[in-house]
């Protein structure tokens, strides 16, 4: 299954709450998109609902964008 920037995008947009106009590849998710911590594990179960991978915990103080979880989710389907 392909990773897309709009399936990622619509996730985000589900579990944020937030529109889809703010979540472009560059949008950091805490500062532009206002998540907090349990936004970001929330974020990250629905991501492994819908996708089959989440990111990891020791891995979530490295991702500040979105575009940091395209690449995250791409490299670890690759894998």
């Amino acid at each position: 299954m392909d990773i897309t920037f709009e399936r990622i995008r619509d996730i985000i947009v589900d579990t944020l709450s937030c529109d889809e106009e703010q979540v472009t590849p560059e949008a950091n998710l805490f500062e532009d998109l206002e998540a907090d911590s349990l936004e970001a594990v929330e974020l990250s179960m629905a991501l492994q609902e819908e996708l089959g991978v989440g990111i990891e915990d020791e891995d979530m103080d490295k991702i500040k964008t979105v575009n940091d979880i395209v690449e995250y989710i791409r490299s670890k389907k690759a894998e």
